[in-house]
């Protein structure tokens, strides 16, 4: 009995601690993951509480269970809007890039080990595929707006290439311990069956849950329990008939999340514990299962490993893939360095292990280093990077809060948070008179905090540099509100450098713009324009804006996306519908010295 509350109690205090740690990342500037990890490191058996812990069954169980959650909770945050923009080159990236990646690096591996070529594959294919848990958890924890293009590519990506991955470092460990008995042939149609079966299952039940939801009727603190078990039902009997279990269970969280009901809307919180708490978990035995010394003995391996699926092998695979979808170079640079590595890699280390393969210690010590360094250089330097190529958008357009009420079955209130910052317009006036573009029938004032005080809303009460107001409000106007909020003079700055100093409709033609009324009447204009560009120039002033960046960028535009029309003028989009319709375009002007 005393031996399972110590358990109990160390168990308890490892995730407390993991937990208490996560208050360090914002500061430190490190990723959360890599905070778990050390505390199961401290933790470990060359730690300060010395446990010895080496069940890698335990830890594949571990592993297993928690990244189908974490991938559930992501699919069911994952927008229909990312499908639409970011599907196709993910696709590409999670089977090609994945592919090429392990090529590439397999190569590298070969000879850097100076192993046989299918040993080289194998530690290749361990770390040759990106992580979910980690890129769910930096890009959407991590403060910074990204271009949806590059956004969406990344989480589908993440979420999509695990079944190749198992599935190459499967095949590649029977091609280790039994060279003679396997055949292309045979690869590929496993690769078939995973995919299919996978993609069949996370559609089906991902349907049929999502219509069975809103016929139940349970304690509201039942229905992300219903969720879970659900989805890990659908990952096991996935796995059983030979499918690929992580590719369904990711597909069945998206087709629940994008039927918004009150069965499931309420809940996502409850799912983000399920997934913070998985990833705490599997972290936390990761780092009890390593050893350090092990892994410093192979630290020159760990970097020269890193640095070259970063700088090589990574970037090759990602140009070759989403290079025909007509992305920029800086899109496709920064999706590059975003190639982060996390509980995959280490999960998938332990299969090797498991199978008995010799040097399997090594692999799970190396590709352990790899991933340390992947959270340290990559999820550290993602604002810095997305800076510099340029993916970043600043908004000013962004609630503090919101929270979604659901008032029947099929009718929802949702209360939004916005705090005053300082200089914005919204200083001085009454929490209901700060637009008059929105109707007093779609808005109303819930709550007003002050000093951590609930404040009584009076005819002359005025806001003042820190309130928090919450809103109830029906329609779409969370955006409008936010900007009277948040539009201080530094972010009208960095908005205006950024979209530019004018905001045309897009139905308005380039021709009629004063800007260029001279150019489009010039009977000469090929030969006057000392800064043209781009083909059929004489045409372009009859197009409507949306017309000449459709025709420029021809691919689906997403905010961020520049089109030149000369080298001074460029064309900015700054809204664009969930249809993929633009909505404002900004115009920007920079003087030719200075223009990139």
């Amino acid at each position: 009995m005393d031996t399972l509350n110590i358990l109990y109690l160390v168990g308890a205090l490892l995730i407390f601690a993991s937990i208490m740690a996560s208050t360090l990342s914002a500061r430190l500037g490190v990723p959360l993951l890599l905070l778990f990890l050390i505390v199961g490191m401290l933790a470990g058996e060359q730690g300060i509480l010395g446990i010895e812990f080496s069940q890698y069954g335990i830890a594949n169980f571990v592993g297993q269970a928690a990244l189908a959650c974490i991938l559930l909770d992501g699919g069911l945050r994952t927008s229909f809007k990312s499908f639409r923009v970011g599907l196709k080159p993910a696709v590409t990236l999670a089977t090609w890039g994945v592919l090429t990646t392990v090529m590439v690096l397999g190569v590298f591996v070969t000879w850097l080990l100076d192993v046989d070529w299918r040993f080289g594959l194998l530690m290749a294919a361990i770390v040759g595929s990106t992580d979910a848990a980690a890129v769910f958890s930096l890009l959407r924890n991590g403060g910074v707006k990204l271009n949806d293009r590059v956004q969406a590519t990344l989480e589908l990506e993440s979420g999509a290439n695990d079944p190749l991955a198992i599935l190459l470092v499967t095949g590649l460990i029977a091609l280790n311990v039994d060279p003679a008995g396997q055949s292309v042939l045979g690869f590929l149609g496993l690769l078939l069956q995973q995919l299919g079966v996978g993609l069949g299952m996370g559609l089906l039940f991902g349907y049929l849950l999502a219509r069975l939801l809103p016929k139940v009727h349970l304690a509201e603190g039942m229905y992300a329990i219903l969720i879970l078990s659900a989805g890990l039902s659908v990952f096991a009997a996935t796995n059983l008939l030979g499918g690929s279990g992580f590719l369904a269970v990711y597909l069945t969280g998206v087709l629940i999340g994008n039927h918004k009901v009150r069965s499931t809307e309420h809940v996502m919180r409850v799912m983000d514990s399920f997934a913070w708490l998985s990833q705490a978990v599997l972290f936390v035995v990761l780092g009890l299962l390593v050893t350090p010394s092990n892994v410093i003995n192979v630290w020159h391996y760990s970097v020269a490993i890193a640095a070259f699926m970063i700088l090589v092998a990574r970037p090759i695979a990602v140009y070759t893939s989403v290079k025909p979808f007509k992305f920029k170079d800086r899109e496709i640079g920064f999706i590059s360095w975003v190639g982060l590595r996390g509980a995959v890699p280490i999960t998938l280390a332990i299969l090797p292990v498991m199978a008995g393969i010799e040097d399997a210690f090594m692999l799970f010590d190396i590709a352990f280093g790899v991933v340390v360094l992947s959270l340290i250089l990559q999820g550290t330097t993602i604002p810095f990077m997305a800076n510099a190529f340029r993916v970043r958008i600043p908004t000013n357009k962004d609630p503090k809060e919101e929270h979604e009420v659901w008032v029947s079955d099929k009718a929802s209130i949702t209360l939004y948070e916005f705090e005053v910052q300082a200089g914005a317009f919204a200083i001085g006036r009454h929490p209901l008179g700060i637009s008059n573009r929105i109707s007093p029938d779609e808005i109303s004032v819930f709550a007003l905090v002050r000093g951590q005080q609930i404040v009584v809303v009076e005819e002359d009460t005025k806001l003042r540099y820190g309130d928090s107001v919450w809103y109830a409000m029906r329609g779409n106007h969370a955006s409008k509100i936010a900007k009277i909020f948040n539009d201080t003079t530094l972010d009208r700055k960095a908005i205006d450098d950024f979209y530019g100093d004018w905001l045309l409709s897009p139905s308005v033609k380039l021709g009629d713009l004063p800007f260029f009324t001279d150019m489009a009447t010039s009977e000469s204009l090929a030969d006057t324009l000392k800064y043209k560009k781009l083909k059929n120039t004489e045409s372009k002033w009859e197009q409507t804006v949306a017309e000449y960046v459709a025709q420029s960028l021809e691919t689906a535009p997403v905010s961020g996306d520049t089109v030149e029309i000369d080298d001074m003028w460029s064309l900015v989009i700054k809204e664009v519908d969930d249809k993929g319709k633009l909505r404002t375009i900004g115009l920007k002007h920079e003087e030719p010295e200075k223009a990139l």
